[in-house]
């Protein structure tokens, strides 16, 4: 196979698929190379949250993949003795999504694998595995194993932990290794029956037992030194694992058994020139915290429409930069907490298993709450990239409150209309991509010529946000280029997001990221400083 293309991507797993979607949705010319002949069958990743739910919405494939969820399931953290140290139960619907959602892997991966026949534009070749990369000034050529080449402006490597790309080019890849491994068994027919998740921090062994869709329920346990894969293939090492959990072993369906080692590391850089890093090629952490999937979903999203942009000439490859800029503070928080949450549910010493039960016990109600609510997982917010960080407004028209700025966080999605009245997700009513967006305002009025062509030219999408009551009036007054959306009022609406903060229009990325927030009059002069960050030319 001798090709060319726009992005080569290296790995079809969820980060590559992703990837691939994303940039085929955009008309980017992408071609998804995979070593092995078919998708990877068995279950890795377990849970899915409302951010990558958000993605999938996104990439027009979110309603394929809901099927294979449990939306808002529940973790209960126990001890050895079953009782209850904390309780994560997120209800709330911040981007439009449960915030937890356990989920069958390779179901999802095959959403988007099939989502890639909609575009003329993408190609996915099995069985074909790079084995060496060559920059140049143009581009990279990457040759197969098979003796064919792929010239592609862009390289992305998301093929896992192991990343042969990210070994040949000597990025490292510093963190630490668990001298002991962990089992997974996935069994069908669930023989537990109940819908949420338990981590078990018994000091005797420790172990993970998790409700999935479609009737299955998955087991992990950790192993000790000197248990390996031997002990993994006998039925009665594992039988005597299940032995605890259910009635009778030996009539469990059981799918899978597999043995994975726990690591958190990160990579020293996550771009070389023209090739990038992405998903487990750039940061693995254990998997209590559940991010690990996610956490490469959020490199796809951002990395896809930064890609795209370069690729179309809308904006100068200095954009690409912003991609480590922004991602590794974030992950490297997330491989933190992942880390501290194995440690404390993992720890096989009795003393430290003891205190930490201790500890949970003197929770206050408001900790326990705050560990509810999932407190405790950051949020992606960026101090740099692009991103616009204006000052708190000065104005007599406004009460003085400390309230944080958010430009570099990510924009919730209330429900709100479309121009028409129909009920919708934020998103769905005002079109995916770069949008500003003004409360009960005309965003042309606040906008020059100038910048309204730099806009256009990236595709940006004018929202003007009015109260659903407003609607019919607003509609038939409209601009010719702004989008009417509605607003339904309430404690997660659009309007109370905006009384609760000194600005009345933002700019949104097409990551959902705001990229700055503003007066409206000051709108124009912030527009200027968003397209300098988004290098647009």
């Amino acid at each position: 196979m001798n090709k060319a293309c726009d992005v080569l991507v290296v790995g079809a797993g969820p980060v590559g698929l992703t990837l691939a979607n994303l940039l085929g949705q955009q008309g980017v010319d992408v071609l998804l190379v995979e070593r092995v002949h078919e998708l990877v069958d068995y279950p890795r990743a377990v849970g899915i949250d409302d951010e990558a739910l958000r993605a999938m919405q996104t990439a027009g494939l979110v309603d394929e993949v809901l099927p294979h969820t449990i939306p808002d399931q529940k973790i209960y953290m126990i001890n050895g003795a079953g009782a209850i140290l904390s309780e994560v139960n997120p209800t709330t619907r911040e981007f439009g999504w449960p915030r937890r959602n356990g989920f069958v892997q390779p179901l999802v991966d095959r959403v988007l694998l099939a989502g890639l026949d909609r575009f003329p534009n993408a190609a996915v070749r099995f069985g074909a595995e790079v084995v060496d990369l060559a920059e140049d000034a143009d581009g990279v050529v990457a040759t197969l194993a098979d003796g064919g080449t792929v010239r592609a402006r862009y390289v992305v490597a998301a093929e896992g932990g192991s990343s042969p790309t990210r070994k040949r080019l000597g990025i490292s890849f510093e963190g630490e290794t668990r001298p002991t491994d962990g089992i997974v068994i996935d069994v069908a027919n669930d023989p537990i029956g109940t819908p949420h998740a338990v981590f078990g921090g018994d000091p005797a062994r420790s172990y993970a037992s998790i409700a999935l869709p479609h009737g299955i329920r998955r087991w992990e346990f950790t192993l000790f030194e000197h248990e390996g894969e031997a002990e993994v293939e006998d039925d009665a090492f594992v039988f005597g694992l299940l032995a605890p959990h259910v009635p009778d072993p030996s009539k469990l369906d059981i799918i899978r058994r597999r043995v994975y080692r726990h690591h958190a590391r990160i990579a020293g850089r996550f771009r070389h020139g023209r090739i990038f890093l992405a998903g487990d090629a750039a940061h693995v952490m254990p998997v209590v915290g559940g991010q690990g999937w996610n956490s490469g979903i959020r490199d796809a999203f951002n990395l896809g429409w930064k890609l795209a942009a370069v690729v179309k000439g809308l904006s100068d490859d200095a954009l690409l930069d912003t991609y480590e800029t922004e991602r590794l503070g974030h992950v490297t928080q997330m491989v933190a907490v992942s880390l501290r949450m194995a440690k404390e549910m993992t720890d096989h010493d009795p003393e430290k298993a003891a205190e930490r039960d201790r500890i949970a016990a003197a929770r206050t109600p408001e900790e326990r709450e705050a560990q509810k609510r999932q407190a405790f997982k950051p949020q992606p917010k960026f101090d740099q990239g692009v991103v616009v960080h204006t000052p708190l407004p000065v104005s007599k028209s406004l009460p003085v409150r400390d309230v944080p700025r958010l430009a570099g966080s990510i924009f919730p999605q209330p429900k709100a209309t479309d121009a028409d009245g129909l009920e919708m997700l934020l998103d769905d009513a005002t079109g995916q991509g770069w949008r500003v967006l003004t409360w009960n305002n005309d965003p042309t009025a606040f906008l020059s010529a100038d910048r309204r062509a730099a806009l256009d030219r990236l595709g940006a999408r004018l929202v003007q946000v009015v109260p659903k009551a407003q609607l019919p009036w607003a509609r038939k007054r409209a601009t010719a280029g702004v989008t009417v959306v509605g607003d339904l009022g309430g404690e997660a609406s659009m309007q109370a997001w905006f009384d609760a903060r000194p600005v009345g229009a933002v700019v949104l990325r097409p990551d959902h990221v705001i990229a700055a927030e503003c007066l409206t009059q000051e709108l124009d002069d912030v527009v200027a400083r968003v397209l300098e960050a988004a290098r647009a030319v």
